[in-house]
């Protein structure tokens, strides 16, 4: 589980098939073998590490459903390690489960997002959402996507400062909201 804060700009340093290997320093203070890492909101366990860089292996389903396949060497990287149980929760509960991939509408710091038909219903005004791991709230909620305002700080130190009309993103959207879903489907068909 994450918090939607992130912790570092990493970089790819180097992909082969599968296996992505990632420059950084922070998320490696603490690492080993078998650790999970958010990538750009994916969650990805730790496979190999070295003197500043670490690799993970990333399975065609991740491929298939994040923008984690859109990454080539030099690109940017949100990390962020998992929240430990004496943590603060500075930003929501975030899994690291990509549920689809959106598009960039509008830049930052008015950062609006095009995403798929299925997943609107989860997204409310003052809710939380993640995009590339990022915990944000949401500005306004629409029929087919969303906005959010990012603050120059998160512009910096992450990649949604970079992000340009017609990008995509990862999206994650809301564990409450999902469960709840499901259970009131549940008690309708009771």
């Amino acid at each position: 589980m994450f918090t939607g804060i992130v912790e570092e700009l990493g970089r790819l340093r180097e992909r082969d098939g599968h296996r992505f290997v990632i420059e950084a320093t922070v998320v490696l203070e603490d690492a080993k073998v078998g650790d999970s890492v958010s990538h750009n909101g994916c969650c990805l366990t730790v496979v190999d590490i070295g003197a500043g860089w670490y690799a993970v292996d990333v399975v065609d389903e991740t491929l298939a459903r994040s923008t984690l396949g859109d990454l080539r060497a030099g690109d940017p990287v949100n990390l962020e390690r998992p929240v430990r149980a004496m943590d603060r929760l500075g930003g929501h509960i975030v899994q690291g489960h990509v549920d689809g991939v959106g598009e960039v509408v509008r830049p930052a710091p008015h950062l609006s997002v095009r995403m798929p038909p299925g997943l609107a219903r989860y997204v409310v005004e003052k809710g939380s959402i993640a995009v590339d791991g990022c915990s944000l709230t949401v500005v306004d909620a629409h029929g087919d996507g969303f906005s959010v305002a990012v603050i120059p700080h998160t512009a910096e130190v992450t990649t949604l400062g970079r992000r340009k009309v017609g990008d995509r993103v990862n999206l994650e959207v809301d564990l409450v909201a999902k469960y709840v879903e499901r259970l009131v489907a549940s008690g309708r068909e009771a």
